[in-house]
């Protein structure tokens, strides 16, 4: 149940099986919409493969026999923890997050998480962008001046490099189309990563201590000790030092990779689902070794620590339709909350918190 190496079609054989299995599950539309108006129909995937740890956790409250390899962990944590025989180091919590929590941590990645001095993949070519989910909701524009028009020389910048302001829509059309500028609500959509806590350096792939910073929030650092438990060491306690968010629309995925840049791999690193629902890949040492697909929900959290640090892994795919996104709950919460723009974000969005020991 754990995949398949059979129906592999000619082309497909000069590709790793990680990579078949992420061509698989990724998302393709019907050839027929390619030039239409109308909304685009994904392809049908098989998912008759995929483990679901939600089925999981009822056959285990049910005490009906669970899926060959897939093991309770006895752990004396407050809710069932699950791991599986032939990926040590590899646990998975269904719902460890309340829909309040996920609600929570939602806001906090597009509202302080993204804040400078944490970075951002927006860095490179904006610098620092301060509020920016503010001002996508304020409709408002990013614009940049490089001395050619002093009708657009903004005297203060948006907090970062000089010359990059927010304006209201209205003064960027006022002021013709001579400066470069970009709607924030793009820049919201278009963001993919930010860093918390220790920065990490993608150009070099390193953490660089150099680089400001302020500490992860200490309410998200609680929550990831008691949340890394299940795969500590005995006796020792999680330290959480750096955090990656990571933010997938509608058709992204991430590729196959090793988190590896840790000192310390016995340590976990907790990895937090927010909003819509993805297909997580998880394989072995090699790209060559057929990976394991699973279902990650809203609140699911995985922990992947010793051997399992060592394999392959990847999101090839999110569910943004309404059939298949599974955030109903999430949607209850936020509208009870009267917070549309969160909500309307994460209709079509997935967020994924991992929190690591650095050293």
């Amino acid at each position: 149940m754990y995949g398949s190496e059979s129906s592999i079609v000619p082309e497909d054989l000069e590709r790793t099986a990680f990579r078949r299995a992420e061509k698989k599950y990724k998302l393709y539309y019907e050839d027929t919409y390619k030039s239409s108006k109308k909304k685009r129909k994904p392809k049908p995937v098989d998912l008759s493969e995929v483990l679901d740890f939600n089925s999981i956790l009822e056959s285990y409250y049910q005490n009906v026999e669970l899926p060959h390899g897939v093991v309770p962990l006895r752990c004396g944590f407050d809710r069932p923890v699950f791991s599986l025989e032939n990926r040590p180091g590899f646990y998975f919590i269904p719902g460890a997050l309340s829909v309040k929590e996920q609600c929570q941590w939602i806001k906090e990645s597009l509202t302080s998480f993204p804040q400078p001095p944490n970075r951002t993949n927006h860095n490179a070519f904006y610098g620092p962008i301060n509020d920016l989910f503010i001002a996508a909701n304020e409709r408002k524009v990013l614009v940049a001046d490089w001395g050619s028009n002093s009708e657009c020389d903004p005297s203060v910048s948006n907090g970062g490099v000089h010359g990059w302001k927010f304006f209201e829509e209205h003064e960027v059309s006022s002021k013709g189309s001579t400066c470069k500028s970009v709607s924030a609500l793009v820049l919201l959509r278009k963001l993919r990563w930010s860093t918390l806590g220790l920065q990490f350096d993608w150009s070099k792939r390193n953490y660089d201590v150099s680089l400001p910073h302020k500490k992860i929030p200490d309410t998200l650092c609680q929550l990831a000790k008691r949340l890394a438990t299940p795969a500590m060491p005995l006796g020792e306690e999680f330290q959480p030092e750096g955090a990656i968010v990571n933010y997938f629309g509608p058709g992204d995925m991430l590729g196959g990779h090793l988190d590896d840049m840790e000192a310390d791999w016995s340590k976990p690193i907790v990895s937090m689902s927010l909003g819509c629902k993805a297909i997580f890949l998880l394989g072995g040492k090699h790209r060559e070794d057929p990976p394991i697909a699973m279902f990650l929900r809203s609140g699911d959290v995985v922990l992947m620590a010793g051997e399992a640090r060592e394999c392959f892994h990847g999101v090839p795919r999110i569910f943004t339709d309404g059939e298949n996104d599974e955030i109903v709950t999430l949607e209850r919460q936020f509208s009870h909350e009267d917070d549309f723009s969160a909500l309307e974000y994460i209709r079509s969005s997935r967020i994924n918190i991992n929190i690591r020991q650095v050293y």
